[in-house]
């Protein structure tokens, strides 16, 4: 459905993205992981035709753009099968969620106002966000404003929606409410490509893992394989530093709670459900 091949960047003199390659078919989700500074953010933005690459070329539903020279014509009706969700939202404060959702819907795509307010009403309700339809985001949380950033990506219907790093900007006790919109999207079947942090989440919901680091994409593999199989020395050194980490929090967390349940006095209790839904193909 969508293939990159040989993407190069250079900012300032510096190649941040060394001959990248990706691809992913149509019902997949691809989790871009890394560690900070791998070129994670630059590959998505340079995907969506918002920063001009330097060479490579992108093939989506098999028609084929040279990412450096391609027209404005080109991008633009590119971008009719894309959508990007930003890290900080990119909300105008001057209108209501339901206009953030259908202004790109009127004044790009032309369509009526009715028409575009009906399509973002049903986005608004897929997000759990019909009754928030008239509020400012300066009324909404920050896990509110990200759905409503959701909302208006799949109101768009694309064939392939970008997220970059959709939780980073988010106090932790908002996270996942919005995980677990994009979790319901990918069970729907929507192709995504995330750019992400929470590698949790990423083990959970996506079908494939691509792994940068240095600007280079080292490993692109199925998600068990990724986790369970992969024999690549830096994935291995990078899940390892991971693992030492998740397991000092969850030492922290589970510290806190006993403090927690003993001035309760009481024990504490917990289940985890790490049960995968099967994905609805479309």
């Amino acid at each position: 459905m969508l293939e990159l091949t040989g993407l190069h960047k250079s900012i300032g003199g510096n190649e941040i993205l060394h001959g990248v390659n990706l691809n992913i078919r149509k019902g997949e989700v691809l989790a871009v992981l890394g560690p900070s500074g791998s070129g994670k953010t630059t590959l998505l933005r340079c995907l969506n035709f918002l920063e001009k690459a330097d060479s490579g070329s992108v093939t989506l539903l098999g028609s084929t753009l040279d990412m450096h020279t391609a027209s404005r014509r080109e991008i633009a009706d590119y971008r009719k099968h894309t959508a990007f969700v930003f890290q900080n939202f990119n909300l105008f404060a001057n209108k209501t969620a339901l206009h953030n959702v259908t202004e790109g819907l009127i004044v790009a795509r032309k369509m009526p106002k009715a028409e575009a307010e009906a399509i973002g009403m049903k986005a608004l309700k897929r997000v759990g966000l019909a009754n928030k339809a008239d509020s400012y985001p300066s009324q909404l949380s920050g896990g509110q404003q990200q759905r409503v950033a959701i909302a208006r990506a799949i109101a768009a219907e694309p064939d392939v929606i970008m997220l970059d790093e959709p939780t980073s900007a988010l106090d932790p006790e908002l996270i996942g409410e919005v995980l677990n919109v994009i979790r319901q999207l990918a069970e729907d079947g929507m192709t995504m490509i995330i750019v992400t942090h929470e590698i949790t989440f990423a083990r959970s919901v996506a079908t494939d893992i691509l792994f940068m680091d240095g600007g280079r994409a080292l490993v692109q593999t199925d998600t068990k394989n990724f986790f369970e199989k992969n024999d690549n020395k830096r994935v291995r050194e990078f899940l390892s530093s991971l693992n030492e980490r998740m397991f000092l929090n969850e030492n922290d967390e589970s510290n806190k709670k006993n403090i927690s349940h003993a001035h309760r006095g009481g024990p504490s209790h917990g289940k985890r459900s790490g049960m995968r839904k099967k994905r609805r193909r479309k």
